[in-house]
């Protein structure tokens, strides 16, 4: 079996060393004239992903209480003899189509822990939350775009006029110890690539911005602990039963490499004789205790990393002072509504280190010479900052995640009692694609229960199958499958845009 690897990206029909012209034609003209059909509705599971995972082996049907098998089935009788899996990458440079379903699932997790559904009661949209940011402390000065007060409605295409960087002065500027004068009166655009960039290289403290990265998600963890505790402190002392909080969170990086979080915390009550299930909270309790619970804990909880020999004290770890709170109501003079915190939520759960300029995978010993260097931009000197730490015996943490800066946290997690999980929506999407290929039966449901359909299952199907290689076998194919998956999705954006205008024209629907 070949490995020969060809992807989906736009660049691989253009860059040097793709097919002629003339080759790349005649090869999509031969797939279409050599079952394209059937091939194409064979890789559709994998149609947009840029590096599909091929598969070789057989697929047995096992009756599921006497292990009988129905039926066999050879990859070597399929089309290119091998099965398609989508690659599953969250990352949006990476892959863009599998990226696209990673943040719709997001984007529903989020949502479902807000108003309910999908499993989830509808009587969490009742309880209490609130929307967090928690972001890290100052490791050094860098380029920053400062607004007072926005007035564009999009900060991601944000139009203000910001206030200069670092303005002070001529007879007062400072000067560090490297001999760089600290100011900058530039108003930076939105896409400045000093955004983030330190001032003084030698003044900003590399090896604590990666050891605060690798340290963020155990900070989270007291965060939360502590957050719980000021809550039921305060239902004590009104004489009200025990509360939890349930959260939805998403780690970004900021342009200067440092990791924030992104957090839902809403809160809930405790039957002791139903632990799983999300219960309203005692009305004494509101959502500005909440968000005065978060407040509280932001700026009281912080520990000290373990020593190094470099810093056997260690470092301290806490949060930095910008951590903004905000009530999540669907009503007021500027609401914060389920949609607009899942969609924003959603957005940064596929984004990786992309903003800082650095893409790489797990470094190695050959690798990390590439992209580390103690004397070199922002981003190598915190990759090397990484890597050295790393090699002391308590600390290879940070080697295994130098490509990350330092962070080995899963960029979306969840309370167990906040949501459903992306198993349940994956297991809802396959069974939704069944449905839709299966003869009709009678009206589509509503909504597909997983669990009702395990439950009648009686047969499984077990694969035995292995590695065959990563990516389409041509270019051609990659092209081919690239705009069949890219129609499609121009075809549900189409229906989508249909729906929504019918909800928002409801009056001229029943006029028609």
């Amino acid at each position: 079996m070949t490995h020969t690897t060809a992807t989906a990206a736009p660049s691989a029909f253009t860059a040097a060393g793709a097919a002629p012209l003339t080759s790349l034609i005649a090869a999509i003209l031969k797939r279409a004239a050599d079952g394209y059909d059937a091939w194409l509705e064979h890789v559709r599971p994998a149609a947009g992903c840029t590096r599909p995972i091929r598969l070789a082996g057989t697929l047995d049907t096992v009756t599921e209480h006497t292990g009988e098998i129905q039926a066999t089935a050879s990859t070597a009788d399929m089309p290119d003899g091998v099965l398609y899996k989508a690659c599953g990458n969250r990352r949006h440079k990476v892959c863009p189509s599998c990226a696209y379903t990673y943040q719709g699932d997001a984007f529903q997790l989020i949502r479902a822990g807000l108003i309910g559904g999908k499993t989830v009661p509808d009587s969490v949209a009742a309880h209490p939350a609130v929307f967090a940011t928690f972001t890290a402390p100052s490791f050094g000065q860098v380029h920053t775009r400062h607004i007072r007060r926005h007035s564009c409605r999009d900060r991601s295409r944000c139009t203000c006029r910001p206030d200069p960087c670092h303005a002070r002065s001529h007879g007062t500027a400072e000067t560090c110890p490297h001999g760089v004068t600290l100011t900058c009166f530039a108003r930076h655009e939105i896409d400045d690539p000093r955004l983030g960039q330190p001032l003084c290289l030698d003044c900003y403290d590399h090896d604590a911005h990666v050891v605060w990265n690798h340290q963020a998600g155990e900070l989270w963890r007291r965060t939360k602990q502590a957050i719980e505790r000021h809550l039921n402190h305060t239902a004590r002392r009104r004489g009200l039963p025990p509360v939890r909080v349930a959260h939805g969170k998403v780690a970004e990086y900021q342009a200067r490499g440092a990791v924030h979080f992104h957090a839902v915390l809403r809160l809930d009550g405790h039957d002791p004789d139903d632990p799983t299930t999300p219960v309203a909270p005692p009305t004494g309790l509101t959502a500005l205790d909440l968000q005065a619970a978060v407040q509280h804990a932001a700026v009281t909880i912080a520990h000290s990393a373990l020593g190094h020999p470099g810093k056997p004290e260690g470092w301290p770890i806490g949060w930095g002072d910008q951590t903004k709170v905000t009530i999540i109501t669907m009503t007021g003079a500027d609401p914060l509504t389920d949609g607009m915190v899942a969609g924003y939520l959603a957005k940064y759960a596929t984004k990786g280190t992309e903003i800082t300029g650095h893409t790489s995978r797990r470094l190695d010993d050959h690798s990390a010479t590439l992209y580390a260097h103690p004397d070199g931009t922002h981003t190598e000197r915190l990759i090397a900052a990484a890597w050295n730490l790393g090699e002391h015996p308590d600390w290879t943490g940070l080697r295994r995640w130098a490509h990350m800066l330092g962070f080995g946290g899963h960029f979306l997690t969840k309370g167990r009692r906040y949501s459903i999980t992306f198993t349940y929506l994956r297991q809802a999407r396959t069974l939704h694609a069944l449905h839709r290929r299966a003869p009709a039966t009678g009206p589509e449901p509503e909504e597909i229960d997983c669990q009702d359909h395990v439950d009648s299952e009686t047969t499984l199907v077990v694969g035995r199958l292995t590695y065959a290689g990563t990516g389409w076998h041509t270019t051609a194919d990659a092209l081919l499958a690239n705009t069949a998956a890219d129609q499609a999705r121009r075809r549900r954006q189409a229906g989508r845009e249909e729906l929504a205008d019918e909800f928002a024209h409801p009056a001229q629907l029943q006029a028609a």
